[in-house]
């Protein structure tokens, strides 16, 4: 019987479930540490295991393979897990842990300070987190630390002093925090480091700590967007062991110095975004490993150093400066140069003859600039490049047949030059181009048939030029096409049926050509479009009544052709901004909608359009004119009577007026916006011509004291009377509340974008088009001021979608002001009470900028 009763205790013990005698003590610690962390995806379900002897096998838990001693746990990675909750400080208790790293999850709270007590911690990566408050000073206190990583979170406060006591800490990243105070001179204390990364932190206005010229083994040091004054000291050129250098996006003045010329390790240094000045130092022969370079929106001027453009730079970014002179044909010699952006500077002479030669150029912008000569043949030589802008310069000449060829490009801006010559078939035909922007050239000749190849075409820019020949039919095969710009060239013949494709057309402008024949009823297909501009040609027969059922049409220009009939009743379902079809060749009644005065200059110059509008009717028959001569002379003849009897009475009136001086108050409204402490007869009483202080098209303003000793400005309004007329790591003047709402969209996308309502690298476009064009094609990173702080990017989204609802081109669309300033409301109240959430994407290689960046969330 109990040989029985002791099997039995052996095979339930065995066959237990939770045989938990078996699992050793560092198992148990995990266990413990999972009851601390929410975990909605469960991947920490193979923690729960109690069979196992040790949690080697765990999720995320590595063990050493040491055989000479018990397995302990000496790794653990929980990155992109999902999971939350406070730092599991208990982790601390596993004796050889080495590494810990819960990058990308939701760890909160505050970093406790027992975090000291994981004596053997060389590896910690919290980054990606929602931690908050200052850092424990007992950081410091981990003896073996070599890596921390704490980017991303919402740390404040100062970096703690004990960190200048780090013995063996070779990588300190602690990019997108919320650190203030000012980059501490300690730092340059940690001998040991290799990489030290500040970037992306609201410090106060500090220099760089001359002191971190101390750190001789540092490789990279990243202070991007730091809040930086002042020079950058001469000490950082003791730094031979430096590859990468950032300390783009702050305020720093003063020369380059040439101290940086002795960097002879450096790969890349970034300097975009300050504010310094003068030439660039000599000595960059030096830097014989320096491949990228970016010094781009500065002040920097004189020229270009020849001894820079001759080091096998990949990238050369120096945009948004003064520098002058030619470009160095030095340049042309890199075997790797794929970006070359020089736009907005004062550059002289041609380009290189051999650019693009003997590098896999991908991005060349020199747009804004003063350079002559032909393009060079061999841009695309390697058959890589994506995208040429050339804009607002001098080029002559024709585009070389080699980029008919280039089927790599995607965006063409060759427009405001003085290239002239037929463009090769093949260009027309580009694969890849989404952008092809001609404007304001010379070129000739007619569109090739060879378009028909451009499938990923959108916009299509080609105004002010000598194009002739008809449009090809081809174009409407172009099924993704936006834009449409075509605007004062020769352009002859009908449009062609198969325009009626161009579902996405959002503008088509053709006006100032010699295009004729009738409209195609087909435009009803052009349910998108929002401009219709064929001013200025010979189109003739009548306005087809389809073009009633463009919905967002908002823009019509029809004038100055031959077209006749009647205006199609179905104009009035529109939502107008623009309306004109002068001069052509109308006839019969207007619709009911257009009778009134304000669209009188829409329809000028139609002899047989008649309406209730002065300067129509025209063409009225000879015996109606002696009619109205006669009506005239007898009503001239009348007001002749009336005029003298008038000037009679008003004498007679004027004597008793100033015998009297006495206001009828009784005939006055007083109106006021705000509770008053006095009467109208107060008011009234100082309505004198000598306390008169202004006049103004609507009446005067009058200083008026009260009895209490205040004194108020009192505006009389004009009514009736003689004054009639002007009452009619001033309907005019009257304020139209849609119109300004659609003016202050415009400011919230002048102060989301940080760009101006209208310029010159919009094109034909403003804002607006620009903003929406750029969404629909990028998305929202193309649009938002890149100096925003990207930690508000959610809250700035909200604001330009107020900002586009604000300048809906259907005025029926935009909200009232009342309900702007409560959505402009929520947003801040939003922002007030939450937590900010990081995006924590980083790229601190390149900050990519252009001479029209295009494309929200």
């Amino acid at each position: 019987m109990v040989f029985f009763f002791f099997f039995t205790f052996l095979s339930l013990f065995l066959l237990s479930p939770n045989p938990t005698l078996s699992l050793n003590q560092e198992g148990l610690y995990l266990q413990r540490v999972k009851l601390t962390l929410s975990d909605p995806d469960s991947v920490l379900e193979s923690w729960n295991n109690d069979r196992d002897d040790t949690p080697c096998s765990w999720f995320g838990v590595k063990c050493n393979t040491d055989d000479s001693r018990a397995q302990s746990v000496t790794s653990i990675d929980l990155s992109n897990a999902n999971i939350g909750g406070p730092f599991p400080s208990f982790l601390c208790r596993l004796q050889n842990l080495t590494s810990l790293s819960f990058y990308n999850n939701s760890i909160n709270s505050t970093l406790p300070d027992d975090l000291a007590t994981c004596h053997n911690l060389e590896y910690l990566n919290l980054a990606q987190n929602l931690l908050t408050g200052t850092l424990p000073e007992t950081l410091a206190d981990l003896p073996n630390l070599k890596y921390l990583d704490l980017t991303g979170n919402n740390f404040s406060g100062e970096i703690p002093e004990s960190f200048g006591r780090f013995q063996k800490l070779e990588v300190i990243s602690l990019v997108y925090n919320l650190f203030d105070g000012t980059i501490p001179p300690f730092l340059g204390n940690i001998s040991s480091l290799k990489m030290l990364n500040l970037s992306y932190n609201p410090f106060l206005p500090g220099r760089i700590p001359p002191e971190l010229g101390n750190l001789t083994n540092l490789e990279i040091l990243w202070l991007t967007e730091c809040n930086l004054v002042g020079e950058i000291p001469d000490s950082l050129g003791r730094l031979v062991k430096l590859i990468d250098l950032d300390l783009a996006v702050n305020n720093l003045v003063g020369n380059i110095p040439s101290s940086l010329t002795e960097l002879t390790s450096v790969v890349q240094i970034e300097l975009y975004n300050n504010s310094l000045t003068g030439e660039l130092p000599t000595g960059w022969s030096n830097l014989t490993k320096l491949r990228l370079i970016d010094a781009s929106m500065n002040d920097l001027s004189g020229p270009i150093p020849d001894e820079l453009s001759r080091l096998p730079l990949e990238s050369l970014n120096l945009y948004e400066n003064r520098f002058e002179g030619s470009l160095p044909a030095s340049i042309a010699d890199s075997p790797n140069l794929y970006e070359l952006r020089l736009f907005r500077n004062r550059l002289t002479g041609q380009l290189p003859r051999d650019l693009g030669k003997n590098s896999p150029l991908k991005w060349l912008d020199v747009s804004n600039n003063q350079f002559i000569g032909e393009l060079p043949a061999s841009l695309c030589e390697k058959g890589e490049l994506e995208e040429l802008l050339i804009i607002y310069n001098s080029f002559t000449g024709q585009i070389p047949e080699s980029l008919g060829r280039c089927q790599s490009l995607t965006r063409v801006r060759l427009g405001y030059n003085r290239l002239s010559g037929e463009v090769p078939p093949l260009f027309w035909g580009l694969p890849h181009v989404y952008l092809l922007e001609l404007i304001d050239n010379s070129f000739s000749g007619q569109i090739s048939k060879t378009i028909a190849g451009a499938a990923n075409l959108s916009l299509l820019i080609i105004s002010k030029n000598n194009f002739t020949g008809s449009l090809p039919e081809e174009i409407g095969f172009l099924k993704t096409l936006f834009t449409f710009s075509g605007s004062e060239n020769k352009f002859s013949g009908s449009l062609p049926e198969s325009l009626k494709n161009l579902a996405e057309l959002n503008t088509l402008d053709l006006h100032e050509n010699e295009l004729s024949g009738e409209l195609p009823s087909s435009v009803r297909s052009w349910k998108k479009l929002n401009e219709l501009n064929l001013a200025d040609n010979e189109f003739s027969g009548t306005i087809p009544e389809d073009i009633g059922s463009l919905s967002v049409l908002n823009y019509l220009d029809l004038s100055n052709n031959r077209f006749s009939g009647k205006i199609p009743d179905g104009l009035q379902n529109l939502k107008l901004n623009q309306l004109n079809v002068s001069n052509n060749r109308l006839s019969g009644e207007l619709p009911p909608m257009f009778a009134k005065d304000m669209y009188r200059s829409s329809f000028l110059g139609n002899s047989g359009l008649c309406g209730d509008l002065e300067g129509l009717c025209d063409g009225q028959d000879e015996e109606k004119n002696r009619g109205y001569v006669w009506l005239l002379r007898s009503i001239f003849v009348l007001a002749a009577v009336v005029f003298v009897f008038g000037l009679v009475w008003f004498y007679l009136k004027y004597r008793k007026f100033k015998n009297a001086r006495a206001i009828d108050k009784s005939k006055w409204t007083l109106m006021s916006f705000h509770k008053l402490g006095f009467s109208e007869y107060e008011i009234l009483d100082g309505l004198d011509e000598d306390n008169v202080i202004g006049s103004g098209a609507s009446g005067k303003v009058y200083k008026v004291v009260l009895t209490n000793g205040e004194a108020v400005a009192v505006k009389k309004l004009w009514g009736g009377g003689v004054k009639k007329d002007i009452e009619k790591y001033a309907y005019t003047l009257r304020v139209n509340e849609k119109s300004d709402i659609y003016s202050f969209g415009v400011v919230i996308l002048e102060l989301v974008t940080g760009r101006l309502p209208i310029d010159p690298e919009f094109g034909e476009k403003d804002l607006v088009k620009w903003v929406c064009t750029t969404l629909d094609q990028k998305g929202v990173d193309h649009v938002i001021d890149s100096k925003l702080d990207s930690c508000f990017k959610e809250e700035i989204c909200k604001i330009l979608n107020i900002g586009l609802l604000c300048t809906s081109p259907l005025p029926i669309n935009r909200p009232a002001m009342r309900r702007v300033v409560k959505m402009l409301q929520e947003v801040g109240g939003e922002n007030h009470l939450k937590t900010v959430k990081k995006d924590g994407k980083l790229s601190p290689y390149y900050y990519e900028e252009g001479s029209d960046q295009g494309s929200v969330a």
